[in-house]
C-alpha cells in the first residue's frame, strides 16, 4: 500500500463522515415539529371545560341545599349572567355567605350564562328541608360547548349536556 509523507488518506475520509447530513437535520426537525403540533392540539383548555365548571357549579349549589339543611336556616342561590352567590337568612334579612365554597364566584372568562326563567337575575331559596322555592335550569354556555344545571323543587341538582 503506497503511503506519502503526510500518511494515507484514511484519516481524512473517517473526519468527513463524522456528523449528520442536511437531510438528517431536516428529518428530525421536521419531526420535533410534528410533535410540537400533535402536543398543542392535545393540550386542554386551561379555563377547562364548561361541562366541569357547570359540574363545580351544581356541587356548590348542592353544598347550599345541605347547608340549608344543617343550620336549619333558608339559604338562597343568585345567579346572573355574571356569576353567582350564596345568602343566608339570618334575623329577617338575606346575609351574603363568605365562606369559601358558597362565596360570590364570577364564572370563567368566555363563559355565558342563561337562566332558563329570567333575563337578568334569579333566585332560587332552599327551606330547612331542603325543598326549593321553585325550579330552575341555568344554561352555560362557551367556545360553541353547552352544560344545563337543572334544580329541581324537590331541590335535586344536576347537570345535563
Amino acid at each position: 500500500m503506497p503511503t506519502s509523507a503526510t500518511g494515507s488518506n484514511a484519516a481524512a475520509r473517517a473526519v468527513g463522515e463524522r456528523g449528520f447530513t442536511l437531510v438528517e437535520l431536516m428529518v428530525v426537525v421536521t419531526i420535533i415539529g410534528l410533535a410540537s403540533a400533535v402536543v398543542m392540539w392535545a393540550m386542554p383548555d386551561p379555563r377547562g371545560r364548561v361541562t366541569d365548571e357547570a359540574a363545580r357549579f351544581a356541587l356548590r349549589v348542592k353544598g347550599a341545599h345541605d347547608t340549608a339543611i344543617v343550620e336549619a336556616h333558608p339559604v338562597s342561590l343568585w345567579v346572573t349572567g355574571g356569576g353567582y352567590g350564596f345568602d343566608r337568612r339570618l334575623a329577617g334579612s338575606w346575609v351574603p355567605i363568605a365562606e369559601k365554597p358558597l362565596r360570590v364566584t364570577q364564572w370563567t372568562e368566555g363563559t355565558s350564562a342563561t337562566i332558563g326563567d329570567a333575563g337578568g337575575r334569579t333566585r332560587v331559596t332552599f327551606d330547612e328541608t331542603g325543598l326549593a322555592d321553585r325550579a330552575a335550569t341555568v344554561s352555560l354556555r362557551r367556545s360553541g360547548a353547552r352544560a344545563d344545571v337543572q334544580i329541581d323543587a324537590d331541590g335535586t341538582v344536576r347537570v345535563v349536556g
